[in-house]
Parts: structure tokens; C-alpha cells; sequence
């Protein structure tokens, strides 16, 4: 049942990408650019996800475990370390050049846009090779 539910939110979370056109890079270096031509149309987006999920979140706020898991998973690492803060900026430039973020650029695959396949193998490429690069 754990994995249905995971690729029915999956569905609906690449479906929910790809119809507020956040898998048009256009559509998000837009949004993200304030000082120019700024188009505010994703801000509405993030809007109804926060006024969905929040009472949810307050709902379900007591919960003991998740629905269909044993427990809930939290991450053991707590610091902010070199590799996080690399991580993260390095993310952040990346979304800022071409728009993509993962979440996107996944769904985007659906529509067989070549640059969003160059991207998703370029990001894996990343994963792959950040395993043998050791920030101290």
C-alpha cells in the first residue's frame, strides 16, 4: 500500500508541477527574477499549497506514525556543515541559471523537452559525482 500511495502522490505532485507550469523554465527564472521583469503567477501556486497543507499539517500534528509506515523518518544529521552550505548554494545557482529544480525537471521528462532530459542525466551526473569530492 506505501508504495501505491507514494506513486499516486507522485502522480499528482508532477501533475500539479506540470499544470501550473512549473516545468517551463521560462515560467520559473520569471518568478525568480525581481529586479526585472518579474512575473509573481508561481506565488499563487505556493499560496493554495500552503493553504492546502497547513491545516493538514495541524491536523495531523499529534500523529504518532505515518499512515502507512512504522514511524516517522527524521533526518539524524542537525548541524549546518561545509557540505550543506555548498550543497545548497550550488542548488540555488543551478535553479537560478536554468529554471529546473529536481521536482520539475522530473515531471518535465513527461513531455520529452531534450533539454529537460540533459538536464535530469546532468544532475544525476552531479549526485554521482559528489560522492568523491570531500568538503571538510
Amino acid at each position: 500500500m506505501n508504495k501505491i500511495v507514494s506513486l499516486l502522490s507522485g502522480f499528482i505532485f508532477g501533475l500539479g508541477l506540470t499544470l501550473s507550469n512549473m516545468t517551463n523554465p521560462a515560467k520559473v527564472i520569471g518568478f525568480l527574477d525581481i529586479t526585472g521583469n518579474w512575473d509573481p503567477s508561481l506565488m499563487f501556486v505556493m499560496i493554495g499549497a500552503i493553504a492546502i497543507s497547513s491545516p493538514i499539517f495541524y491536523l495531523l500534528r499529534n500523529k504518532t506514525k505515518p499512515l502507512f509506515s512504522s514511524k516517522f523518518e527524521n533526518p539524524s544529521i542537525k548541524n549546518l556543515d561545509k557540505k550543506l552550505i555548498l550543497g545548497a548554494l550550488l542548488f540555488g545557482i543551478g535553479w537560478g541559471m536554468v529554471g529546473f529544480c529536481p521536482g520539475p525537471a522530473i515531471a518535465s521528462l513527461a513531455l520529452l523537452n531534450p533539454f529537460s532530459i540533459i538536464f535530469v542525466i546532468a544532475m544525476a551526473s552531479g549526485f554521482y559525482i559528489s560522492k568523491f569530492f570531500k568538503v571538510n
